[in-house]
């Protein structure tokens, strides 16, 4: 694995994680501001009663809103020789911390809801050192622990239906969600279980917009909440399938606040 790539997997291997947690919780980067007026949070009574059906099929509203804190753990495979461990937690509010371990080296990407800092030997970066912004914008998104479909009227989104689909051989119903930044998510929900099964996004990814699709599956409880274990991440024009494993996941697992502060 080059370390000019390393950064880029790390960032893709977040969001599969992310997406792994379930509800695809990354949000995508939002597009460039316009004068448009925002849009009402008013969908069709069909796509509320689909993701009532998700978030009751995830475990339920009690249960999502209870989790506090999240540790996750898991291998990914970009190909042959490409192959490392990634931890995830994240704590509310805001909070994350992402380990990538690549041959006994680990990165390690964090942010505190202020600030955020990593330490990257795979680019040479051996001491701490800020986030760039997009880094941070994409930290902070990737800490909402519950995912955009949950309590998303209080967040400011609106959710359409926008379709019906097979996707990977399942019956999906497909779902459009206008964040309150103005950015989209395409989400994918099985019309039998309500499981999510596939979602996609324009990421910021070394300052360029990326389409990053997200397949997920193997769907097993922990806690009373429904976590996905196979995740595959593909971005638009690339060959490579990011595969990530879920071996591990620890729901509200005791984590002090310096786990994401800056060192020192």
């Amino acid at each position: 694995m080059s370390p000019r790539g390393g950064s880029s997997r790390a960032r893709l291997a977040a969001a599969a994680l992310g997406a792994a947690l379930l509800a695809a919780r990354g949000a995508p980067a939002a597009p460039p501001a316009t004068d448009a007026p925002a849009a009402e949070a008013t969908p069709s009574p069909m796509a509320e009663q689909i993701v009532d059906r998700h978030v009751a099929a995830r475990g339920g509203i009690e249960k999502l809103r209870a989790l506090q804190t999240l540790r996750q753990e898991g291998r990914i495979s970009a190909g042959a020789d490409r192959n490392g461990l990634v931890m995830r937690e994240i704590k509310r509010p805001g909070k994350i911390r992402f380990e990538f371990t690549v041959q006994g080296v680990t990165s390690v990407f964090a942010s505190d809801g202020q600030r955020g800092w990593k330490v990257n030997p795979l680019e040479g970066e051996m001491a701490p050192r800020s986030l760039p912004e997009e880094a941070l914008t994409d930290a902070r998104e990737q800490a909402d622990i519950d995912g955009p479909l949950v309590d998303w009227k209080s967040k400011g989104s609106r959710i359409e239906l926008a379709g019906h689909e097979i996707v990977g051989g399942h019956d999906a119903w497909k779902l459009k969600v206008t964040l309150k930044s103005g950015g989209v998510l395409t989400a994918w929900v099985d019309v039998k279980s309500a499981n999510l099964v596939r979602t996609e996004a324009t990421r910021l990814v070394r300052g360029r917009r990326v389409l990053v699709e997200m397949t997920l599956g193997d769907y097993r409880k922990t806690g009373g909440i429904l976590f996905a274990h196979r995740v595959e991440v593909r971005a638009a024009g690339r060959p490579q399938v990011t595969r990530i494993v879920v071996d591990k996941v620890e729901v509200n697992p005791p984590l002090s606040d310096a786990r994401f502060s800056p060192p020192g």
